[in-house]
């Protein structure tokens, strides 16, 4: 899952969508560094990528688009099943997407202090593009996917990964129909239990 599904599984508690956040900035080394409970968003968010990874259905959307994209298609996956949660976001969220994604902005200006250069990066580009309440839109995800795919280190195509989500839409949104619930009781299940 990409970054509005890491936040969103997080629920109500603040400090915990920032940990999920950092998941992908922060090294176990330095982990402790961390409140408490940004830790257990940074392990949450482990939780949550080692599930998706090993899942059947993901794994089917994977296979659909190795052939082109090869090794980045996990990373496209993520960016349509953000699609999927956006798209349907009535479905899942208490509040709009637009005030969950300012919600979160705010909440990282506030503990920017705290985040680490590669995280600051990012969010300057979350924030001026509106990566998250963009992610609803094809347009969004074209942008999106095209902008990762100029900072690749090998050459990803993902520029055309826009054109394969609109030609085969309905498999990627029956795959993310399927996985996701299922996605969202493991995690309740872990948060009920670990953290």
């Amino acid at each position: 899952m990409n970054y509005l599904a890491h936040i969103f599984l997080s629920g109500d508690n603040d400090l915990l969508k920032v940990g999920n956040f950092l998941g992908d900035f922060v090294r176990s080394k330095d982990q402790k560094k961390y409140n408490p409970e940004i830790q257990k968003g940074i392990k949450l968010h482990h939780y949550i990528d080692h599930y998706t990874d090993t899942h059947a259905i993901v794994k089917k959307s994977k296979i659909r688009l190795r052939p082109q994209f090869g090794h980045y298609a996990p990373v496209i996956v993520d960016m349509y099943y953000d699609h999927f949660l956006a798209l349907n976001w009535s479905r899942y969220g208490l509040t709009g997407l637009e005030d969950f994604t300012h919600h979160f902005y705010s909440l990282t200006d506030k503990n920017k202090l705290i985040l680490p250069e590669k995280a600051h990066h990012v969010l300057h580009f979350m924030k001026r593009d509106n990566w998250l309440y963009e992610y609803r839109t094809l347009e969004g995800i074209d942008k999106a996917l095209t902008g990762m795919s100029r900072r690749t280190k090998f050459e990803s195509k993902m520029e055309w990964a826009a054109l394969e989500l609109k030609k085969n839409f309905i498999k990627y949104q029956e795959d993310f129909n399927y996985f996701f619930p299922e996605l969202r009781a493991e995690i309740n299940e872990y948060m009920t239990h670990q953290l």
